[in-house]
């Protein structure tokens, strides 16, 4: 016993095994459904059918005989047994007349030829069975003549008392008549005269191996189930089976047109067309010469061995060139031997089996020097050589039931090769794809663990960013913070403080600079308050801040601002920018213009936002206040304006002073 195999095959099984106790509930629902369903399946075509009580009789002797012919003829409508040479002998059912092969060849006949045929040389035979019937079931519907197979390569026809009720294989044999079990429905006659003879005609040539199974006859629901089930197991389940090896070839195909690399698809695919042309005859015509469908399936046979070698040799990895050279050279000498154009070996019942006998030996020495050669190396590669042995003495028992060397009530168990090659193969191919899945499913772990892995390490890189870029900030806005104040609150304290000490300024005046002071401190303050991009929220809360210190000078103040876009570069350090400039100009319309009313608007342009204040004081000389050193209030806005992309303007007049501030919308970036 292949130990090694075995334990590759159970360690298969528990795989899968473990694989359905892990499944989830609806994976183990559908397979209990699956196998129901097969179960149904089952006991649907095991299941009898016959008629309680009504028995089918087995006819198990026969009278035979036969006689020469000059060919092929078509048979007669009717026939009376008493009409044929009185010669009949007595025989059992069922009949394999023992022509053995060699003789075949030699051109010598079978003493039972001998003694019931002439010794002329004719061009075909007839073997004719004679059964008297007796004791029949009593039924009122028609009767059935059921036989396992007849095998001939000639016209077969059947008469019950005479008359014809079937005849088969008029225009020649079939290939799939020894597949094809006999039924025959024998229909009562109007006189209901009950049956009495059946006379079975079978036509064929000379060295032809005619056979003959053992009959039943009853009624027709009595042996339909029989009939079926033959029908089935010998013809429609191989067909089935062939064609879904077929099926799964071709998807083959179309992955190795993808994956140009892995040959071993294209093997799956040439292995199934092989296969399917080696049934293929047993289960449809093709529109073709009989001789061409001979050499197809004759020779298709030998390209099937010379795949699987390709295959073992791929899966155990050892080149084996004198065995390659061999199959090949083989299975190319034979396709050319056989072509129907040469002649040279012709499809005949003496050269066939010969033939047959080749493709067993090439077939055995591919299993064997193959599962040598993947014994330490391949497990799938004993897989194959024994499915390979398998299929081998499938073929050798049917050659054994073709030949007659075994009785014709025997099975064609070569039928099921193809089901041996597609489970082999299918294993092979079902077991790379599951291993595929598990790689790619490992890879996708691995990927996913990485993918984690440098989430991880993103994330806490990201919050090392934002913990640096928020201490930046931190930061930045201290350094703003104490440079503004140390411009401005701490320059205005500093010069006040000088002022009180050297007595020169009076309380009133160290309440206004105080005042202002504080005005910065809030103007700080204010800047850092969240605007959202909004400067009309910006300069209202100016107004607020100011409000109160126009009303106890006097000077009434006119908001006349207008809905404007939102400014997106507005930060807190441009937004104390802003409140400066515009800080800078109601303070020197206070101090100098002795103005009663100041009006502050806001205009949207194009590309801007234009801020204005305007006030009715006594005007002044712009360019001259420029120039002189207390000017120096509108160079900081101007520079101000300069530091966030803006500018400021003056027009001022006996009637008045109008200071514009014009923001982007859009900052452009610095040069650096």
């Amino acid at each position: 016993m292949n130990l090694p195999l075995v334990r590759q095959l159970r360690a298969w099984f528990f795989e899968g095994l473990s694989k359905y106790r892990a499944a989830p509930l609806w994976a183990n629902v559908v397979l209990a459904v699956s196998l129901a369903l097969l179960a149904v399946m089952i006991v649907f075509f095991g299941g009898s059918s016959a008629v309680p009580g009504v028995a089918a009789t087995q006819i198990t002797r026969a009278g035979w005989q036969v006689t020469e012919a000059p060919g092929f003829r078509e048979p007669s409508l009717v026939m009376d047994s008493r009409a044929l040479p009185d010669a009949w002998q007595p025989v059992g059912l069922p009949l394999s007349l023992p022509i053995a092969l060699l003789r075949q060849a030699d051109g010598r006949e079978s003493t039972r030829t001998r003694a019931s045929a002439s010794a002329s040389a004719s061009a075909t035979r007839t073997t004719w069975l004679r059964v008297a019937v007796r004791d029949l079931p009593v039924t009122t519907g028609p009767l059935a003549l059921y036989g396992a197979r007849i095998k001939t390569d000639g016209t077969i026809a059947v008469y019950a008392d005479g008359r014809l009720v079937h005849r088969a294989q008029e225009n020649g044999p079939l290939w799939n008549s020894t597949r094809a079990p006999l039924w025959v429905v024998i229909e009562k006659t109007p006189d209901a005269v009950p049956l009495k003879e059946i006379l079975i005609r079978l036509e064929h040539t000379q060295n032809a191996q005619v056979a003959v199974s053992s009959l039943w006859l009853g009624p027709v629901d009595s042996l339909k189930d029989r009939y079926s089930k033959r029908l089935w197991f010998q013809q429609d389940l191989p067909a089935m089976l062939s064609a879904a090896f077929m099926a799964v070839g071709l998807f083959a195909l179309f992955v190795w047109f993808r994956r140009r690399h892995e040959t071993g698809y294209l093997l799956f695919f040439n292995l199934a067309t092989t296969s399917f042309l080696r049934s293929l005859h047993f289960y449809v015509g093709l529109p073709v010469a009989n001789d061409w469908f001979a050499w197809l399936t004759v020779n298709s046979l030998f390209w099937l061995v010379a795949v699987v070698h390709f295959a073992l040799r791929q899966l155990h990895g050892r080149p084996l060139k004198w065995l390659t050279f061999g199959v090949v050279g083989w299975t190319v000498l034979i396709g050319v031997l056989t072509l129907p154009g040469l002649s040279i070996l012709r499809n005949t019942p003496q050269v066939t089996p010969l033939i047959y006998v080749g493709a067993a030996f090439m077939g055995g020495a591919v299993a064997l020097v193959g599962g040598i050669s993947a014994w330490r190396r391949s497990n799938e590669g004993r897989l194959v050589a024994v499915g390979i042995g398998v299929c081998v003495l499938l073929g050798l028992s049917d050659w054994l039931l073709q030949n007659n060397f075994v009785s014709p009530e025997g099975w064609y168990l070569g039928a099921y090769t193809n089901a041996v090659t597609f489970t082999v193969f299918g294993a092979l191919m079902y077991r790379r794809y599951v291993d595929a899945i598990a790689e790619v499913e490992l890879v996708n772990a691995s990927l996913a663990e990485r993918l984690r892995a440098r989430e991880a390490e993103l994330e806490l890189s990201h919050r090392r960013l934002r913990e640096v870029e928020r201490r930046q900030t931190i930061g930045d806005e201290r350094q703003r913070l104490m440079q503004d104040m140390h411009d401005g609150l701490g320059s205005s304290l500093i010069s006040a403080i000088r002022s009180v000490e050297n007595g020169r300024l009076t309380s009133e005046k160290v309440s206004h600079i105080l005042k202002s002071c504080l005005d910065d401190l809030k103007l700080t303050i204010d800047s850092m308050e969240p605007l959202e991009e909004d400067l009309l929220l910006l300069l209202a809360t100016l107004r607020y801040r100011l409000g109160p210190r126009l009303e106890s000078s006097g000077v009434a103040l006119r908001w006349e601002v207008q809905e404007i876009p939102p400014i997106d570069w507005l930060d807190p350090t441009s937004a104390l920018h802003i409140l400066r400039i515009v800080q800078e100009s109601i303070a020197n319309i206070l101090r100098h213009t002795r103005a009663t009313e100041i009006r502050v608007g806001t205009v949207p342009e194009a590309e801007g936002v234009r801020v204005t204040i305007e006030d009715n004081g006594q005007g002044f000389d712009v360019d001259k206040a420029m120039a002189e050193a207390g000017g120096r209030g509108m160079q900081n806005q101007l520079r101000r304006a300069q530091a966030i992309g803006g500018g400021v303007g003056w027009r001022s007049g006996p009637a008045g002073t109008l200071f514009t501030l014009w923001l982007p919308l859009q900052r452009k970036p610095r040069k650096a």
